[in-house]
């Protein structure tokens, strides 16, 4: 039993698990950002494309 805990200690595959979870978590989190950052942006540019269509047109 005393072995089984002293190679359980020293394990660390379980450490690179997390690690690698938490790397993939906060690079999920930057991807959310940049696409909310577009979608307002080109949601922006579309609106003003519109109106200037509109306006030109005289609708």
């Amino acid at each position: 039993m005393v072995k089984f805990l002293k190679k359980l200690g020293r394990d660390t595959s379980g450490a690179t698990a997390v690690e690698y979870g938490l790397i993939l978590a906060l690079i999920f989190l930057a991807m959310i950002g940049s696409v909310q950052a577009f979608s307002t942006e080109a949601i922006r540019m579309w609106t003003n494309t519109s109106n200037t269509i509109a306006a030109a047109t005289g609708a």
